[in-house]
């Protein structure tokens, strides 16, 4: 593995993607996990900017997760491995997984 991993992300990223055949089933799986642990909506920064994120899905043919953002007003989606996720969030260390699985700095 060429990323340096964090033992008990790793078993999370084992746990989301156990019986996931294929990246959809894995992003399937981030999502089933983030939806039960994360608490929404929460506060992020995307581009530099505050943004509150209220959900996460899995877009682009199951692909990836996207999370659906709104600032001053406006909801926009963004790639949720864009964002910048406070670590007090509740439930940060699924996302802090999957981060580490797309191979992203938790």
């Amino acid at each position: 593995m060429s990323r340096r991993a964090d033992p008990k992300l790793e078993r999370r990223i084992e746990e989301a993607t156990v019986d996931a055949y294929g990246s959809a089933e894995q992003a399937t799986g981030f999502n089933t996990m983030i939806e039960e642990h994360v608490r929404f909506p929460f506060m992020a920064k995307a581009i530099g900017e505050d943004v509150e994120v209220l959900s996460i899905d899995v877009a682009n043919e199951g692909e990836e997760l996207v999370a659906e953002c709104r600032r001053r007003g406006r909801c926009h989606q963004v790639r949720l491995i864009d964002l910048e996720v406070p670590t007090e969030v509740r439930g940060r260390k699924w996302i802090s997984a999957y981060f580490q699985f797309r191979g992203k700095k938790p």
